[in-house]
């Protein structure tokens, strides 16, 4: 396997001058800034995060899937390294958000599920629950240490003017959905430019949740009633498109970081016809009413099919723009997702075996919930074709990232570094335990101790009742050993009070009366 080049220990440009130099002022900011390192911008990688919505680990052709075609996130794991043994950090949108941009697993996080600021309707004010002014988020570390930053997609973690808007969490440059509600359409009225509003003059409003009573008389009335004429994912590759080019036009030699975070396959079910096309019309043998949330679509598994296929020409597409600017072989880039396969909107899970034998699906925390694809390509850096089955969680990747970027892994957050294991170099942190709460629904709670008990409370709502599975020999969570295992659930109970506190914005009751 090739060697990469630096070593975040031994390098001496590694430190993250710019919240100290900060401090400084005036001319010695300007002489420490030089001294470290952004002079040599280019021996740094650039950046490149993809965070797929409620993709499942199995929907991927490197990952078994036989019927979706993704070839360029395919050649990213055959040109890179994939990861087996890989966890959001929660089953969820918002909170896998905030876990993924903060290093904070949600017994920690501010945010812990889905919090919505507003209404449904058109003139309703937009977003989620905003991350405070004071979090420090990955963009925020990465422009201490020189980085220019966009993101691009799906927020969620601040609408319009609140401190959780991206633009006033360390981005300079933001294009797509602020709110999540708004983002269960891909033909919205309109995106967000940073502050401003970018009106889609092809689409015009309809709610994104609606149902039939029966199959509309033929397709062309499904598209004129369901869809419109820019189709927002198009709009927002369009965008990363041009902000990459035009920092090569513009002469940019600062190190860049890309958060790509595509709405795709959220539902609802709406793709372009182009796209559908390409699957076979006899896996639709019935239309989706709307019966079970969001729009009804005369083609569904093809419709699923298609977004992910839009998705992964996104990632191509990504690439040619980096290769365009004559960046692409110093990038890194990541993919995965933030949870699990949808149980809702249509959305054919056992068809497309989107979750193998895995137990669960979005919403709770069994292995299908929060078991995701990680995929890592670095050229000249990660070797070609590996696989791993080091056990990491989505809030490992900040540290990651800023090591790779050439500044120190923190140490106030829950996360570690996996870069020793991306680069085959230096000793490899591991958890001895993963956690994580949901504060939805029946509300819930989970430990993974030394990568094989997993204990689960499952309703919380209805009292502390604990399974326990033993992953290493059974992945599918099909046998609860809890009454033959007295010690690991005494040792999960315990993990369980001390690897939280309680939150006032996401209550969970039945916790927050032990305490820590």
């Amino acid at each position: 396997m090739p060697q990469h080049s630096f070593n975040p220990a031994q390098d001496d440009h590694s430190t993250p001058w710019g919240g100290f130099g900060a401090r400084l002022g005036g001319l010695t900011l300007l002489l420490m800034l030089v001294i470290s390192g952004l002079a040599h911008a280019a021996d740094r990688p650039n950046i490149v995060l993809v965070f797929a919505d409620d993709l499942g680990l199995y929907e991927l052709g490197c990952y078994g899937q036989e019927k979706i075609l993704t070839p360029n996130i395919d050649r990213l794991a055959a040109e890179g390294m994939r990861f087996t043994r890989f966890y959001s950090a929660s089953t969820v949108c918002a909170p896998s958000r905030c876990s993924l941009l903060t290093g904070m697993h949600t017994g920690h996080a501010f945010i812990r599920g889905n919090k919505e600021v507003g209404g449904w309707g058109p003139e309703d004010h937009e977003g989620q629950q905003p991350l405070p002014a004071e979090m420090v988020t990955l963009a925020e570390r990465l422009k201490d240490l020189g980085y220019d930053t966009a993101a691009f997609g799906k927020w969620g973690l601040g609408g319009p003017g609140s401190t959780g808007h991206p633009c006033y969490q360390g981005f300079d440059h933001f294009y797509g959905y602020l709110c999540q509600r708004v983002a269960h359409n891909y033909y919205p009225t309109h995106l967000w430019r940073n502050h401003d509003v970018d009106v889609l003059g092809g689409n015009r409003y309809f709610s994104a949740h609606q149902r039939i009573d029966a199959p509309l008389e033929d397709e062309a009335e499904y598209a004129r009633r369901f869809a419109g004429g820019d189709y927002a994912p198009e709009q927002i590759i369009k965008e990363a498109e041009r902000w990459i080019a035009d920092r090569a036009k513009d002469g940019r030699d600062a190190p860049f970081f890309v958060y790509y975070a595509s709405i795709i396959p959220h539902v609802a079910l709406q793709a372009p016809q182009d796209f559908v096309d390409r699957y076979p019309r006899s896996w639709d043998a019935e239309p989706y009413l709307g019966r079970n949330g969001y729009l009804p679509n005369p083609r569904p598994r093809a419709t699923y099919a298609a977004m992910i296929s839009f998705l992964d020409e996104a990632v191509g597409r990504l690439r040619v723009a980096l290769e365009k600017s004559g960046q692409l072989d110093n990038t890194i880039i990541l993919f995965t997702s933030d949870n699990g396969t949808t149980f809702a909107g249509g959305v054919d899970r056992v068809f497309f075996d989107s979750l193998g034998d895995l137990r669960g699906f979005k919403t709770n925390l069994y292995e299908g919930g929060i078991r995701e694809p990680l995929i890592a390509w670095w050229p000249g850096h990660i070797g070609v074709g590996y696989e791993s089955d080091l056990i990491a969680q989505s809030i490992d990747l900040l540290p990651t990232i800023i090591e790779a970027a050439g500044g120190h892994a923190p140490v106030d957050i829950d996360g570690f570094s996996i870069l020793p294991t991306l680069v085959s170099s230096g000793e490899q942190r591991v958890h001895d335990v993963l956690y994580w709460e949901f504060p939805e629904g029946r509300q819930q709670q989970a430990v993974l101790i030394g990568g094989r008990w997993k204990a689960i409370r499952p309703d919380l709502k209805k009292g502390l009742t604990l399974e326990l599975y033993d992953i290493m020999h059974d992945p599918t969570e099909s046998t609860d050993v809890a009454g033959d295992r007295p010690e690991i659930v005494a040792q999960a109970e315990q993990l369980m009070r001390e690897s939280r506190f309680p939150s006032e914005l996401f209550p969970i009751p039945a916790l927050d009366r032990q305490g820590p």
